[in-house]
């Protein structure tokens, strides 16, 4: 079980455990928003519905600018696993500009790749095999793009989550 946790001014932090989301609600550092009704945890003293969607009680400052970090897992996902070049199911990375050429490894430059295409490729330019992208890779945008863990969001928090 996970818990949202928003920040005072409504925008989406983190994604908890629902240990760590009770305790700041029993602690009064946090209310509960949404509460999944269905589960329940037992205590000696009582039983408490599980949260799923909490509210800080104060305001949380977030240092820098909230870059999302470039990561194998975070491409494949902006691509919906599907290869930039024959649109099949993709398992592996491949940098646009090869990396012996000056590819940097960052959002602009790595793409989804299936296995085949990726060993086509090898360390050749677009240019040089006649192939093109399907689409201009970008860093990805959006709240569920900056919280982490809610790459596999709750129903409960698609209101939270919207934008």
């Amino acid at each position: 079980m996970r818990t949202l946790v928003l920040n005072a001014g409504y925008e989406p932090l983190a994604v908890v455990s629902f240990r760590r989301a009770l305790m700041l609600v029993l602690n009064q550092k946090a209310t509960v928003l949404e509460q999944n009704e269905a589960q329940k945890v037992h205590s000696a003293n009582g039983a408490f519905e599980l949260p799923s969607v909490i509210l800080l009680s104060r305001y949380v400052r977030v240092p820098g600018g909230r870059l999302i970090p470039v990561s194998r897992r975070g491409v494949l996902r902006r691509d919906m696993h599907r290869c930039a070049y024959c649109q099949r199911p993709a398992n592996t990375i491949d940098h646009v500009q090869p990396k012996s050429r000056g590819g940097a490894d960052s959002w602009e430059n790595l793409v989804a790749c299936c296995l085949r295409c990726n060993n086509k490729k090898g360390d050749k330019t677009l240019a040089e095999i006649g192939w093109s992208l399907s689409f201009t890779p970008r860093m990805p945008h959006g709240t569920s793009w900056m919280v982490r863990g809610a790459d596999h969001a709750e129903p409960e928090w698609q209101n939270y989550l919207a934008a």
